[in-house]
């Protein structure tokens, strides 16, 4: 679970970068999941932008993303979602 601080602290981090994962009109598939794990175990932060033929809420997909990855809701922000899971092997990110 993230402190307050450290959630600000990744907020800061994420700001910097640029949206790279999306989720379309086919919702949360297999595929998707298995490209944000890669992605996740690689960064520890990512940021995902929720296109608008997208069917389900943003919400309900930050919830559901979340749980399936194992990772840490950090922030919604409009139809971006920003999740941190720490890499137990190699960490990249220091809060």
């Amino acid at each position: 679970m993230l402190t307050p601080k450290q959630k600000r602290d990744l907020k800061a981090l994420a700001s910097t970068l640029k949206i790279h994962y999306q989720v379309g009109k086919n919702d949360i598939s297999d595929t998707l999941i298995d490209m944000l794990e890669k992605a996740i175990v690689a960064h520890e932060l990512i940021k995902i932008d929720v296109m608008k033929g997208c069917t389900l809420p943003v919400m309900e997909v930050a919830i559901d993303l979340s749980n399936k990855l194992n990772a840490e809701l950090v922030t919604v922000m409009g139809r971006v979602i920003v999740l941190f899971r720490r890499n137990k092997e190699n960490p990249k990110i220091k809060i």
